[in-house]
């Protein structure tokens, strides 16, 4: 690749050498600044080529020796690739370790093997790698139904929040003048729903967009500072999100500065005129030249071969000015400047191919499985299950051998070990592990399979029930009508547990499932999510005591849809999520349970009283006081007492993940500015504090609030 270059770059230069010196251009010379290099740039493009440049495909500039470097690829959770790749556990699960530091250390690792793959030129799903990824997901999961959760990391916009700088920083790097890869955040914003996606609209009011849509993209672009992000296929309050100024302009680059460029999901802006009746659009004109320039002027830099198309016959009609064409062409350089495209070097070409799949990786995507585990139930202290007294284990259901779901967007693994070949290998030839499906994810029940499944439960001294979904059940453009387990899989855990109530159940799914009946009856339950190639692993080891579950869940699991507000409400305080749900979760946002014992004591904040400018001090003791190392995931909530509006029922705003050793203790605190308890007001206070009293709450889960203070924020004087 680096040779090619070299020849284009002599070719564009009139074959210079020592004796016959030309001067580099402008754009060339990696001395120059930022803005002056871009300018020249563009300068010395045709409108065609310029237009091709807004084509997310297109194949570079021969005779100014530009490489074809954006392309884009997938790596939500691990690098989509002809090529096999390191498969990392699915977003949900990392939003789960509640780990910001492991996420990083997984995004690092992932962009190091695609910028591997790409110093190979090696084949991705479409073209030969480029350097612009279209990840993270950064949706919050808002409905329970929604089809896409296994690709986000949370229901709580803090959360997601962390969680996407921590993943935005991994995949770039923290030099933004040296981008190691670029990063796509999507989809902006509002989008929640499959049914219809395409031609949706959010009728969203200002408080539930600023309050609850738009925070986590905040802080991707100001603290992570993503370099791109896709426009969503659906409107907002009927605009497109693909030509809306106020989405992709006021707010993005007038409020929150972001200097990168937009590109629009696939499609979606060939879809503002398309007449496709399977695919209808927002059918914003019958003209797709207007449409393609509606988005240039709304902020839309980047499209399908469309723009490349279109673009040129827009400015010929006088539908866009040249200035239009050269700021969106100017945004889309700017990211490939600060990839290295255009230069000789980058600090990332000696990356070699051996990085992919290396054994640091391999060892990465266990660990963020084994951190991911969530321990739901546990009765009676079912788990860990005692090795010594066990010799026979049955494993039953769809998801307890290597067919377990490890979800979309990531490349292909030489490896998936499943929960029957990790139990066969951690118990070794002294204990029998049997297998048998009894069910499919969401096939009609079979009498004989069921049959024989519970056969072998009765003659098994324990069963590993593994149950889940796949992406037949929930996925991109496939949402669920219910939270319960698909297909026949309620028979058989019925029929199983009837036959042998030993039973851990282990869950693997993406959305949360409404396990009553399980809650009710089998001694111990375990999330176990999509989680990469090595899931088997971590759940063999969890369930017989060798690892400790420490995660936690980034999302309310509800028994029922009763209270639930239907998919297209988008006004959260009608019921959505940890925050609003007027029910009793089956288990609540940010619960997780553990082998051992955690204490909290000691809570002191450091004044009873506080000025809305100042920084709230909340410090506290926490011991490890059972027998077994573990993992917390402590968390901080407030609750405003009163006001005048409606308020959340506790809001998350920090947490830590502390490890202690038996019988230790750390103390531990957050400091909170008293401005984020501020709510959207609107008008020209936009968000504001008001005074009164606040719960200050800190504890294990949302519903599990082990310390309790209270802090008033008084207003200005006079």
């Amino acid at each position: 690749m680096k040779k090619l270059l070299v020849v284009l770059l002599l070719a564009a230069c009139g074959g210079a050498t020592a004796q016959n010196a030309v001067p580099l251009p402008l754009f060339r010379d990696p001395s120059k600044p930022l803005e002056t290099r871009i300018q020249d740039l563009v300068s010395r493009l045709t409108l065609q080529e310029k237009a091709s440049q807004l084509n997310h495909l297109n194949k570079g500039i021969a005779r100014l020796g530009i490489p074809q470097w954006g392309g884009w690829n997938q790596t939500l959770h691990g690098v989509w690739s002809k090529e096999p790749t390191t498969l990392f556990p699915a977003a949900i699960a990392m939003g789960a370790t509640w780990d910001t530091d492991l996420v990083h250390a997984m995004t690092d690792a992932m962009s190091d093997e695609a910028r591997a793959l790409y110093n190979a030129h090696a084949e991705g799903p479409r073209s030969p790698h480029g350097l612009v990824y279209r990840s993270p997901v950064i949706n919050v999961s808002r409905d329970p139904r929604w089809g896409r959760i296994q690709e986000v990391f949370s229901e709580d916009p803090y959360l997601t929040g962390r969680m996407a700088v921590a993943y935005v920083r991994g995949l770039q790097g923290d030099d933004i003048n040296h981008l190691k890869l670029a990063a796509t955040v999507k989809h902006f914003a509002a989008y929640n729903v499959e049914s219809g996606r395409q031609h949706g609209n959010a009728v969203v009011d200002d408080r539930n967009l600023f309050e609850f849509f738009l925070p986590h993209w905040k802080m991707a672009f100001q603290e992570g500072h993503a370099q791109s992000v896709m426009s969503s296929y659906n409107a907002i309050n009927g605009v497109p999100d693909a030509v809306n100024h106020r989405l992709l302009t006021d707010i993005l680059r007038t409020q929150w500065g972001f200097d990168g460029f937009v590109t629009d999901d696939l499609g979606a802006v060939e879809l503002l005129s398309s007449n496709r009746p399977n695919e209808p659009g927002q059918r914003y004109s019958d003209d797709p030249v207007v449409s393609v320039a509606a988005a240039i002027k709304a902020g839309n830099d980047s499209d399908d071969p469309d723009f490349e198309t279109d673009i040129p016959l827009a400015v010929n009609r006088g539908l866009l000015t040249m200035a239009d064409v050269d700021r969106a062409v100017s945004r889309v350089l700017r990211v490939g400047f600060r990839l290295g495209a255009f230069d000789p070097s980058t600090p990332y070409d000696k990356i070699p191919m051996r990085v992919v799949r290396s054994p640091e990786h391999q060892a990465l995507a266990l660990k963020a499985a084994q951190e991911s585990l969530t321990l739901l139930s546990n009765q009676r202290n079912f788990l860990p299950l005692d090795r010594g007294t066990i010799k026979s284990v049955a494993v039953i259901g769809p998801a307890g051998d290597q067919d377990y779901e490890t979800g979309n967007y990531y490349g292909t693994p030489v490896k998936k070990v499943g929960v029957t070949a990790a139990l066969r290998t951690l118990l070794g030839r002294g204990v029998a592990v049997s297998y048998a499906k009894g069910a499919g994810f969401h096939d009609a029940p079979d009498a004989d399979a069921i049959g024989r499944a519970a056969a072998l439960a009765k003659q098994s001294d324990v069963v590993i029930l593994c149950l889940g979904t796949d992406l037949s059940v929930e996925a991109e453009g496939r949402d669920r009508r219910d939270l319960d387990l698909p297909g026949a899989q309620e028979q058989l855990l019925e029929a199983v547990y009837a036959a042998n109530p030993k039973v851990a159940l282990v869950l693997m799914n993406a959305g949360p499932l409404a396990v009553n009946w399980a809650q009710d009856h089998v001694p111990a339950i375990m999330e176990a999510w999509y989680p990469g190639e090595d899931g088997g692993t971590a759940v063999a080891r969890a369930l017989f005591g060798e690892d400790n579950p420490s995660g936690h869940l980034p999302y309310t699991a509800y028994p029922n849809l009763d209270g639930v507000p239907q998919p297209h409400d988008y006004n959260i305080s009608h019921g959505y999520t940890y925050q609003y749900y007027q029910g009793v979760p089956l288990y609540a946002f940010g619960h997780g349970l553990s082998y051992t014992r955690f204490t909290y004591s000691h809570m002191a904040l450091s004044a009873p009283s506080i000025g809305e400018k100042g920084d709230l001090r909340i410090g506290f003791d926490l011991t490890n006081s059972g027998q077994r190392a573990g993992a917390e995931v402590v968390q901080l909530y407030t609750h405003q007492r009163k006001s005048v509006t409606y308020q959340p029922i506790e809001t998350l705003r920090d947490f830590q993940r502390v490890a202690l050793a038996p019988g230790e203790t750390k103390h531990l605190s957050f400091t909170l500015p008293v401005s984020r308890l501020a709510y959207y007001q609107g008008g020209k206070r936009g968000f504001a504090v008001e005074p009164g009293q606040f719960d200050v709450l800190i504890g294990s889960a949302s519903d599990d609030i082990r310390l309790k203070a209270q802090v008033t924020v008084t207003g200005p004087r006079g």
